[in-house]
């Protein structure tokens, strides 16, 4: 039994780890490079022969765990995809959503250039086009969660809640080679306990192997912060000053878990009646899903649709989906809290709010999940007093706030706690799809209070398991 890294090694996105368990050849997730330094990986080719996978497995639907599949597949991938019915759906939503921001954003870099007189080295042309995502499409096989599925004699894969989005799962893999049986546990991303809509991470009492995230590896949220009331309070002061509240979502949970919120906060009187747009054709599908999937709920969330609240919809919220309708909020003159995608502002519809607002001193800028070393969105947060969005520079002035109440992945303590359900150490415990100096501050910390075997691994290490 072998496994090889091939993403989210000592940086964040781009998941991809490769599991031969004798014959039978098997990639967990299949993500998309977003951080700056490394995106050129993505126009590579795959580092394995794609014709000698067995199947996938998708822990989630975010562009970093899913994002590549239509390149493997125009590289020959044949074998099936498999994933939570809800991970299935939103999966289809992602792929092409991503297939139409990178034709818009390669058309908008071909204009540009021309309008620039300059010449490059090679064609602008996106990574892949809606028709290679339809042909991607019919490899995605739905399975429930809890249910074993047997991937050939050897490989036997079971997906559990792992509460980080809708339909996100930790999976479970039971290999068996030369008379041995092992279990090793992926953890995909793992969210947050007691958060609102979904349900709490399962935990697991032992496992022979884990690789686990560590995006948040070295801190913790801040548990004191009161998130709505720190939310109502930025929304009160900026509509007061007369600017907008423009927030970069991920358009899969992030979005969801904000709505949530401000119907509450509206429902309750303690923001003004301000117009909240998500302005992401995406995440209005995604919107959708979410209301399907209800068996994904928890008892929070069921206790309102018992109510005959719907946690998703209220007076004043409105789903943008056409390019005019975007637009057209750049002329607006009252106030507005403005949702849109991507949530690290590395495509898409926030450029343009971001673009329109960010030299405004009136306007904030919101930041309510994680941004990854190299994004626009990072470079934000980070304090650069000027930012080049679409081709041009633009002094920062308006106001950058972040609440990191509304992460979606566990923190420090949380993947800590994830771990002690274990009774017995695993054999070996792998730190992925973290930032190096939290990935190896987190290690340190668990080989050092626990004794266990912990490594981070670097890109391309292949390790025999035995």
């Amino acid at each position: 039994m072998k496994i090889r890294f091939l993403g989210a090694n000592r940086q964040v996105t781009g998941s991809k780890h490769l599991l031969d368990v004798g014959d039978a050849r098997i990639l967990v997730d299949c993500g998309m490079y977003q951080e700056r330094e490394f995106t050129d990986r993505n126009w590579e080719d795959s580092p394995v022969d794609v014709r000698s996978i067995d199947a996938i497995l998708l822990t989630h639907a975010h562009n970093d765990h899913c994002g590549m599949l239509p390149r493997l597949v125009n590289q020959g991938l044949k074998a099936p995809i498999y994933a939570t019915q809800a991970t299935a759906e939103l999966t289809e939503i992602i792929l092409e959503d991503s297939a139409r921001i990178q034709e818009e954003d390669a058309e908008y870099k071909r204009k540009r250039h021309r309008k620039e007189g300059r010449k490059v080295k090679h064609p602008v042309v996106p990574l892949f086009t809606p028709a290679d995502v339809r042909k991607t499409l019919p490899l995605l096989q739905p399975v429930p969660y809890n249910r074993e599925i047997a991937i050939n004699k050897r490989v036997r894969v079971t997906f559990h809640e792992a509460g980080h989005i809708l339909g996100s799962s930790v999976v479970e893999i039971n290999g068996s080679a030369n008379g041995e049986t092992r279990r090793l546990l992926f953890s995909g991303d793992l969210g947050q306990r007691d958060k609102p809509i979904l349900r709490d991470p399962a935990v697991f009492s032992e496992a022979d192997y884990v690789i686990m995230e560590s995006t948040y590896g070295d801190r913790n949220h801040n548990g004191s912060v009161d998130v709505e009331g720190r939310l109502a309070q930025i929304i009160c002061e900026t509509v007061e000053a007369g600017g907008n509240v423009v927030i970069p979502v991920f358009a899969v949970e992030r979005a969801q878990e904000l709505l949530y919120h401000l119907g509450r906060l509206i429902g309750d009187g303690r923001i003004p009646q301000v117009d909240v747009v998500l302005n992401s054709p995406m995440a209005s599908e995604v919107t959708k899903v979410f209301e399907r999937h209800r068996e994904c709920y928890d008892e929070e969330a069921w206790a309102m649709i018992h109510s005959g609240t719907s946690p998703l919809r209220f007076p004043g919220m409105r789903l943008v989906q056409s390019v005019d309708e975007s637009k057209a909020l750049h002329k607006k003159k009252r106030p507005s809290i403005i949702m849109a995608t991507s949530g690290m502002c590395t495509a898409g519809r926030i450029k343009h709010h971001l673009k329109h607002n960010i030299s405004r001193r009136e306007s904030t800028i919101l930041f309510v999940g994680y941004q990854a070393n190299g994004t626009l969105g990072r470079r934000i947060l980070d304090g650069d007093p000027e930012v080049r969005i679409l081709g041009s520079t633009y002094a920062v002035k308006a106001r950058i706030e972040r609440i990191e109440g509304f992460s979606g992945h566990a923190d420090r303590n949380g993947l800590l706690q994830w771990l002690g359900a274990l009774k017995q150490p695993p054999r070996h415990l792998f730190l992925v799809h973290g930032e190096e100096k939290g990935a190896l501050n987190l290690a340190e910390t668990i080989r050092a209070e626990w004794g266990w075997d912990v490594s981070v691994p670097n890109y391309q290490d292949r390790v025999t398991l035995d």
